[in-house]
């Protein structure tokens, strides 16, 4: 049977992870023991609102991401597939091995570990209404504008600028559509739809939800893994 309300998610994890200055893929980084893409995984298996997962990862991860089926119960894991060379390109993949009847697709980065099921559940429900959504956070600091001589242009108003984050939430026949009709690679999907002359609402997510990045990120990951009071 198709649900026309069905959405899936598409965790991109095929990164190369060159900015952790380690052999690690920062997926597999142990965060108090357990690795941060289990974690990730687990936010997505309570979400309510999220009937499928879809995992994008590099080649040499394939087997070990399906052992997390087993391994950890996680009956939503439709199916890991191989990335592309780009982002763009994987989170391609992941909606092409989508599930037929999937309605929404939830885009989310695989090293943000410290997602929450209440936070996925609020931007998906968000961008039933809305079409397309992203949790985000008002910026706390002042930003500037830099030429490339390193000098400081302009200094936009901060009340304006929101930090995006992951999951972004679209409905299907929107991403495709902006897939089809926008060339290039950007730096989230928010920017695909906004190319392709559509709007995305944003939706107010929490400091915790960090990409794992540098090291340092690591350090904050496990001392608010520490604070919470279920361990998750």
């Amino acid at each position: 049977m198709i649900i026309l309300d069905r959405c899936c998610a598409i965790v991109v994890a095929a990164g190369s992870s060159s900015r952790m200055k380690s052999d690690i893929s920062k997926i597999w980084y142990p965060l108090l023991g357990v690795p941060a893409i289990v974690r990730t995984l687990v936010a997505f298996e309570q979400a309510n609102q999220v009937r499928d997962v879809v995992v994008v990862c590099r080649t040499q991860d394939l087997e070990a991401l399906e052992q997390l089926r087993t391994e950890h119960s996680l009956k939503k894991l439709f199916r890991v597939v191989p990335g592309g060379e780009t982002r763009q390109q994987s989170v391609a993949c992941g909606i092409k091995a989508a599930p037929e009847g999937t309605r929404y697709f939830a885009i989310h980065d695989g090293a943000r570990p410290l997602i929450r099921a209440e936070w996925i559940d609020q931007v998906v429900n968000d961008a039933r209404i809305h079409g397309a959504s992203a949790l985000a956070l008002p910026v706390r600091d002042t930003m500037k504008y830099v030429g490339d001589d390193g000098f400081v242009e302009h200094t936009p108003p901060r009340a304006r600028l929101w930090s995006v984050q992951t999951p972004q939430v679209f409905e299907r026949e929107l991403y495709l559509a902006a897939m089809k009709s926008v060339q290039g690679d950007y730096t989230d999907d928010c920017q695909l739809i906004e190319k392709a002359g559509g709007k995305v609402h944003l939706c107010e997510s929490s400091p915790e939800n960090i990409k794992l990045t540098t090291p340092e990120d690591i350090i904050y990951a496990e001392a608010v893994l520490r604070c919470r009071k279920d361990g998750s």
